[in-house]
């Protein structure tokens, strides 16, 4: 799987997304999830990365929220909703591929935070019986279906 290309740029300018039906469920699935997660519990600390401080005095940081703080949430609602509505889809805009990056990167952070997974985190050294396994092999696959749109948006820069 991990030398296989899912996503790769095409002569148009779109996206060509090459997903198996298990992925694509997944990735119909997981947006949901979070979603639900914003709406019903917004003070979940895995959701600390998404939305971390901009200023060290607390007033400041009030008063960005309250400017600010809708329109950071609805712009990821849009993106979980674009992932989750185009997850069959054979071709992604420039739009949506960069809508998919955006989700993708919010759905690693929160994994990642629940799982406390560092830069030091070594997944490929984790015993078979640990719980976090199936956790941490959907954090590896998010990653690596991350990379894939990145390299794929790169080579419009070439």
């Amino acid at each position: 799987m991990w030398n296989q290309l899912r996503i790769e740029r095409t002569r148009d300018g779109d996206y060509a997304v090459r997903l198996p039906e298990g992925e694509r469920e997944l990735l119909r699935r997981l947006p949901e999830e979070l979603r639900a997660v914003l709406e019903l519990a917004p003070e979940d600390p895995a959701l600390r990365r998404l939305f971390p401080r901009t200023y060290e005095d607390d007033q400041d940081e009030a008063a960005y929220r309250e400017l600010m703080g809708d329109e950071l949430l609805n712009g990821r609602r849009r993106a979980l909703q674009v992932l989750a509505e185009t997850a069959e889809a054979d071709r992604l805009t420039a739009e949506q591929a960069q809508a998919w990056l955006t989700a993708l990167n919010d759905l690693r952070l929160v994994l990642g935070t629940r799982l406390e997974v560092s830069e030091d985190s070594l997944l490929g050294d984790l015993p078979d019986d640990d719980p976090r396994a199936p956790d941490l092999a959907l954090y590896a696959y998010l990653s690596w279906l991350q990379e894939q749109v990145i390299e794929a948006m790169a080579t419009e820069l070439s």
